[in-house]
């Protein structure tokens, strides 16, 4: 009897080889034929799930966004089964640092994608993510609960705190990739920041 083919696993296989081949070259300088060699598969099986080079590269963005968010779910795990809300802003900010192989690749993938989509119609015209403004809302959400506990400033404005952090961390990531700073110093601002935000280590105002 011939073998199943896994159809969900094969396309998650075509698409993890796009992430390893594109953290390697760029993703620019991808094509269907580097993907199916470092997939060990052939180009017209890659041409059969993905139709089109843009289609397999939005295959790749959101294989590149499940691993991000599996990666920020063990950071979330580590920290305890109630990591609180400065906890779990660290969990999704430290996570998108490039501070090892693997969350380099997702930031300069990520990265790309963003500008590819400006200049690139067909995949300008596929959703780039689901909600673009859904870590900026976690995070607000996350800092007026920590208001409403007396765990953060209440003088602040959460959702400007959020942009601010988001903004910082996006910047800093690619200075680490250029070799501008260290991921040690990048993270000690980002400490530096949340410890102004989180009221210095005070004491919360009892609820």
């Amino acid at each position: 009897m011939p073998k199943r083919v896994d159809h969900e696993e094969r396309r998650t296989q075509i698409a993890e080889a796009l992430i390893q081949v594109a953290g390697r070259r760029g993703l620019h300088a991808v094509g269907m034929r580097d993907v199916a060699a470092e997939a060990g598969v052939s180009v017209r099986l890659v041409q059969y799930y993905f139709q089109t080079k843009e289609k397999l590269l939005f295959q790749g963005l959101q294989h590149l966004t499940g691993r991000f968010t599996a990666r920020v779910g063990a950071r979330l795990a580590a920290a305890g089964p109630k990591p609180g809300p400065r906890a779990t802003i660290e969990a999704l900010l430290l996570a998108s640092l490039p501070t090892d192989e693997e969350s380099r690749t997702f930031h300069l993938l990520y990265s790309s994608y963003s500008i590819l989509s400006v200049t690139d119609e067909a995949l300008a015209a596929q959703p780039f993510i689901d909600n673009p403004d859904a870590a900026e809302n976690a995070l607000t959400e996350l800092l007026k609960q920590a208001q409403a506990t007396g765990l953060a400033d209440n003088h602040i404005d959460a959702h400007t705190e959020a942009i601010s952090l988001l903004a910082m961390t996006a910047a800093m990531g690619t200075s680490i990739l250029v070799g501008q700073r260290t991921p040690e110093s990048a993270i000690a601002v980002l400490h530096h920041h949340l410890d102004r935000i989180f009221n210095g280590g005070q004491t919360p105002v009892p609820t």
